[in-house]
């Protein structure tokens, strides 16, 4: 498919259907620290008793574990009362010399990852995925960090590109075609794949992480969302808290070895300044900022205490200041551009 074909209508069904909040597995899957099996049902339990039903996981998320954890909580739930993605392109393999320990220390998964975006490769992982989940059906299916970032691929990342051309996009079209799965996409952290993917393919909603948030977003908002619009294509939202980094933490995005740059902390410093002048919540505000944009229908922070994604739940219900917003744009802290208010899609 090029350019010139005629735009994808399947990006209504996530529009139509798909929550304005979720919640993303990346903490129940041990990414950051230790949580327990005990924990992580608290967190799903109290993601539900606040009427979450949109989840999003991915056997990269602990390698396997994070989906035994949500199929452990959803398989006792109505299946059609909530929605899940998941992720394919990373097949996981037991053994007793896995390198577990080196990708998720605090996972103690026996599991080493292979990437495979062949068209077999993708019925394989959805077929794992749900055995590990314990259900019957996936909503979404998003390739996943098939992306300049990753630098675990095998090969280039536009050589895996090439492979999923010809064998997971296609297949993952198939799928949806046949009613299997209602849309599927990228789950990225970076513009280029996106972009390239709505050239030679018909994805239909995207999972656009680490690229809007009150920190980084002007690419996506000048040059991403222009062309998923002109498609019809659903963006859900990931990462916009920058991986904790917008209410707190002292980590960007997911590499927690990587020095943060000095520009993003004296960004935040700013951001934090005007906050407290406006008595506003930063992770709020930032949850907002996200899913007010038109390509928007949903944004998947993760959580692993039910502390945590309760008051995630509760920020979208706070009324912000028009006041705050005017401020960032005043003094450039977002861009002019940048929407303020909920744009429905």
């Amino acid at each position: 498919m090029t350019t010139e074909s005629a735009p994808t209508t399947q990006g209504n069904w996530a529009k139509q259907h798909l929550p304005e909040i979720g919640l993303g597995g990346v903490a129940i899957g041990n990414e950051f620290e230790y949580v327990s099996d005990e924990a992580a049902e608290q967190t799903l339990e109290a993601a539900w008793k606040a009427g979450v039903r949109y989840y999003d996981v991915s056997p990269w998320y602990g390698l396997g574990l994070a989906e035994r954890r949500y199929g452990y909580f959803l398989h006792n739930q109505k299946r059609d009362e909530y929605f899940i993605s998941s992720k394919v392109g990373k097949l996981l393999r037991a053994s007793k010399h896995n390198k577990g320990a080196e990708y998720y220390p605090h996972a103690h998964s026996p599991n080493d990852v292979i990437f495979d975006y062949t068209a077999d490769g993708v019925r394989r992982s959805i077929e794992d995925s749900l055995q590990r989940l314990g259900i019957d059906s996936l909503d979404i299916v998003f390739v996943h960090d098939l992306s300049p970032d990753n630098k675990l691929l095998p090969t280039d990342w536009q050589e895996q590109f090439a492979i999923a051309e010809k064998g997971a996009f296609p297949e993952l079209s198939k799928l949806r075609d046949e009613g299997i799965i209602k849309g599927w996409g990228l789950g990225v952290n970076c513009p280029e794949p996106i972009l390239k993917s709505i050239d030679v393919a018909d994805p239909d909603v995207f999972l656009l992480a680490s690229q809007y948030s009150l920190i980084d977003h002007e690419y996506a908002l000048k040059n991403v969302f222009p062309k998923v619009r002109e498609r019809n294509i659903a963006l859900v939202m990931g990462s916009n808290l920058n991986a904790g980094f917008l209410s707190g933490s002292d980590r960007y995005n997911y590499d927690q070895k990587k020095p943060i740059k000095p520009e993003y902390l004296e960004k935040r410093d700013k951001l934090q300044a005007i906050a407290r002048q406006f008595d506003v919540d930063l992770r709020t505000a930032s949850l907002q900022f996200a899913l007010f944009p038109d390509v928007a229908v949903s944004v998947i922070p993760g959580a692993r205490t039910p502390e945590q994604v309760t008051e995630n739940v509760a920020s979208l219900t706070v009324q912000i200041p028009d006041g705050f917003w005017q401020a960032l744009k005043e003094q450039q802290l977002i861009d002019a551009e940048a929407p303020t208010t909920r744009m429905k899609p």
